[in-house]
């Protein structure tokens, strides 16, 4: 009961994770949008008034204009919308649930005793001292005079991204290491909203109310950190749907295949970014599909003779009970699993020669299954199906 109780939990928080997820990156994709698209008022009253830009639009039967102060408007209006808790709501969510699915799961997602020996309290403890330290080592760095250049600055990020994504790879499974480098990523996204963006948009309405012309270095330091958030977006999102592919997080480079992808978003977003200044340059799109389609060149599996040697079926057999069906069973013995993960049922003859392929593809290419290798299947266990396999291809 207690394992169909999380999964319920992580159903509805997962859901409320991409409703809330939407609203934030929407809104700021939005807002990029609309700052690109400013064009000079018509009506030159307007210009006069302290308006430098104005974008007309049509949507859903009615017309829309919005326009943008180069200051403050005077008087203020007495409705202002802040646009800050959709990223809050996205963050918490989020933290909320990797603690189900991770900390609570740490045995069977987070920890893979192939990759480091951790105990279940030192595992949690790391990754979350190293989300906290991403934002920690990220702050610091844009309050030195490198965040001045930001062809440096960009560089230097890549840099400690790598190297985030080298380590939490050589640290846990590959899927919770994916997982938590967007953690990292989407912490300093929302840390720059509450810390930076949200206080600097407060100081000039503050600076507004007693009469004074605001001070513009909040509002700079508030645009920079909305920049970089921008072009974390992309990253943050392929990680959130990675635990579908694990030919990426599974792979012996899974680090690097992480930091070419990552490379990419930030690329394709540069390219939309510069699109709707209407001065867009192709070639941060052009490298993005060169690095995608190198990288999906390097993972493509290396063919070969096979190995379809002849196996008894018995001990294909043996190996799925052993190794499979404590979780792939109508009636799964593991207690984190209270249903078989996807309606993957391997109890008899006939849906293990059904998933024939799925099990060989999971087993042998990929190897994420068993999940973290919680069954202990050995290299002598996954020979036995890959020339069960094998010898499956060649009498069809």
């Amino acid at each position: 009961m207690e394992a169909f109780l999380i999964d319920w939990l992580n159903l509805l928080v997962r859901w409320l994770h991409f409703i809330t997820g939407i609203a934030w990156i929407g809104s700021s994709l939005y807002f990029i949008w609309l700052d690109n698209h400013m064009v000079t008022p018509r009506d030159s009253a307007d210009a006069k008034q302290g308006v430098g830009g104005e974008v007309w639009a049509v949507h859903g039967g009615g017309f829309y204009q919005a326009r943008k102060y180069e200051s403050s408007p005077s008087p203020l209006p007495d409705t202002l919308h802040w646009f800050k808790w959709e990223a809050y709501s996205t963050w918490l969510s989020g933290m909320f649930l990797l603690g189900i699915v991770y900390f609570v799961g740490a045995e069977v997602y987070l920890i893979d005793r192939s990759v480091a020996e951790l105990s279940v309290p030192a595992a949690i403890g790391s990754a979350i001292a190293i989300i906290v330290g991403g934002w920690i080592v990220y702050d610091l760095l844009c309050k030195t005079p490198l965040v001045k250049d930001s062809r440096v600055f960009a560089a230097l990020l890549l840099v400690l991204c790598s190297v985030l994504a080298w380590g939490l790879c050589a640290l846990f499974s590959g899927r919770a290491a994916y997982i938590l480098f967007g953690a990292t990523l989407g912490t300093i996204m929302v840390a720059n909203v509450f810390f930076v963006i949200i206080p600097g948009q407060k100081q000039m309405l503050e600076s507004v109310a007693r009469g004074e012309t605001p001070d513009p270095a909040p509002a700079l330091r508030a645009k920079l950190r909305s920049v970089h958030n921008t072009y974390f977006t992309l990253p943050v999102l392929f990680v959130m749907t990675s635990n579908h592919y694990a030919m990426t997080y599974s792979h012996e480079y899974n680090w690097a295949i992480l930091v070419a992808i990552s490379i990419a978003g930030a690329l394709i977003r540069i390219y939309f970014v510069a699109r709707h200044a209407g001065k867009a340059s192709p070639l941060p799109l052009l490298i993005a599909v060169v690095v995608l389609a190198a990288t999906a060149f390097a993972m493509a599996p290396q063919t070969g003779p096979g190995n379809a040697s002849k196996v008894s079926f018995d001990d294909v057999r043996t190996v799925i009970q052993t190794r499979c069906t404590n979780c792939h069973s109508a009636t799964p013995t593991h207690p984190a699993f209270p249903a078989a993960p996807l309606g993957i049922i391997l109890d008899n003859d006939e849906q293990i020669r059904g998933d024939a392929e799925r099990i060989y593809r999971q087993t042998v290419v990929t190897k994420v299954m068993p999940i973290g290798n919680l069954t202990a299947m050995t290299d002598e266990e996954r020979d036995i199906i890959d020339q069960w396999y094998q010898s499956l291809k060649d009498t069809q």
